[in-house]
């Protein structure tokens, strides 16, 4: 999503220390929030995320420190919004960096669309089918890691699972693309003259409205939505909006592509016309993919809830942690439900989430874990997915080198080895480890 589909930029992963009217922690932090609201009067990068601890490192962590060291991303800090804002071209080459000095090997071109099951359990997953240009290409694996999004090994092997909200609607998709030759100048002068028509990184509402007019523009969420990027004369949009339609669809796949791509090119003659800034501006990139924000979860040994995502849950077998705000793009149409954890506060992620029900020799992380519609809508985002996706990788290594079975793997033991490799885990878990007992995989 971050490269194929333009998914830009990562989200925050920093706990919140102040929210609406709530204080911050010192004078200090609230002298230093007004300033910089003071000398940034139209952002292109949030205002309402941190500061405060940052909840995910890890292999996150390593891929980041890459990412600045090369000019392709800006670190989190209170100028970003504790966004990271990167440039997708040096995301794709720093991940191809990682995985060969990692001795990854690693095959593209290939769509798993298949398990292989065990002679004597057809609940026993021995290894995965791909469909290649080469013909199908079978792999025996002790442990299968599905990271496909939409659980779609999982599925293949019987594990029960869910689809978006009660009534099957899932959170829309959104075709993202970048526009280039921006005048920030220009529209800071804008936003100077009409404060009350940019918020953060939204807004536009009166343009919006003369230009639905007009005529020229059908714009399907209620604002117009925009980061900025490591690149001064670039914005990144986040305006398009398709509902009632699925990613595990091929068809519902190929229309929302078709739609949000007339969309696209609505919204970049509307900056053009209506916007001030964006007079030379064009489209430079989309998504070779459309975003899909959510399809299928499988049914764990545990499903996170609201609940547990605002109360900001502690859980003995965590595995990850999460700070981001439930953040519900509307399955119908215009309108988002944002709702915030409590101030400086995150949340667990057990490792029995990412442990489909009936199902042996497979692991799920990303966004297709377990959890409810409104939990997922917070640990769907990249940053979090990052994390499950680590320690599904820690819980699988650990089960193929023991020759136990995935769901007879301590917590204890992915946690240890977790931390030896930098992952993020609340004080107390880390407290309570003896980390070199399992030694590094």
């Amino acid at each position: 999503n971050a490269t194929a589909a333009l998914v830009m930029p990562l989200m925050s992963f920093h706990t919140n220390r102040f929210q609406g009217s709530a204080a911050p922690d010192s004078a200090q932090q609230g002298n230093e929030q007004k300033d910089f609201l003071e000398k940034n009067r139209a952002p292109l990068l949030p205002t309402d995320h941190g500061p405060g601890e940052p909840v995910v490192a890890g292999v996150l962590k390593r891929l980041l420190e890459r990412l600045v060291s090369v000019g392709g991303a800006i670190p989190p800090s209170l100028a970003t919004g504790y966004v990271v804002p990167f440039d997708p071209e040096w995301f794709k080459l720093v991940a191809l960096d990682l995985l060969n000095e990692a001795g990854v090997q690693f095959l593209l071109h290939a769509f798993a669309s298949g398990v292989l099951t065990g002679k004597s359990s057809s609940s026993r997953v021995s290894g995965a089918v791909f469909e290649t240009k080469s013909g199908p290409i079978a792999i025996r694996a002790k442990v299968v890691v599905d990271c496909t999004g939409d659980a779609d090994m999982a599925v293949q092997a019987g594990a029960p699972f869910e689809v978006g909200r009660a009534d099957g609607l899932a959170q829309p998709m959104t075709l993202m693309f970048r526009m280039v030759e921006f005048n920030r100048v220009g529209f800071e002068q804008y936003v100077k003259k009409n404060p009350s028509q940019w918020r953060g990184v939204h807004g536009l509402w009166d343009l919006v409205r003369e230009a639905t007019k007009a005529g020229d523009l059908e714009l399907p969420r209620e604002d117009i939505l925009f980061f900025a990027t490591p690149h001064e004369r670039e914005v990144s949009v986040n305006s398009t909006r398709v509902t009632r339609v699925l990613g595990t669809d091929v068809w519902d796949l190929t229309y929302a592509e078709c739609v949000s791509r007339a969309q696209m090119r609505q919204i970049a003659e509307f900056l053009r016309r209506y916007v001030p800034g964006f007079e030379k501006s064009y489209a430079a990139q989309s998504g070779i993919n459309i975003g899909v924000r959510e399809t299928r979860r499988i049914v764990g040994e545990y499903q996170l809830n609201a609940a547990d995502v605002l109360n900001a849950r502690k859980f003995d077998d965590a595995i990850a942690r999460g700070a981001y705000p439930i953040d519900i793009h509307s399955p119908t149409g215009s309108g988002t439900v944002l709702k915030r954890l409590p101030p400086g506060e995150a949340y667990d992620i057990p490792l029995r989430s990412l442990i489909p029900q009936k199902v042996q020799g497979l692991i799920v992380a990303g966004r297709c874990i377990s959890g409810t519609h409104e939990a997922h809508s917070s640990y769907r985002v990249m940053p979090i997915v990052m994390a499950t996706g680590q320690a599904a990788g820690v819980c699988a290594a650990l089960a193929a080198r023991s020759g136990a079975a995935i769901r007879d793997v301590p917590a204890a033991d992915v946690q240890g080895e977790l931390l030896l490799q930098g992952a993020s885990l609340r004080r107390t878990v880390r407290d309570g480890k003896k980390v070199a007992k399992t030694g590094a995989l």
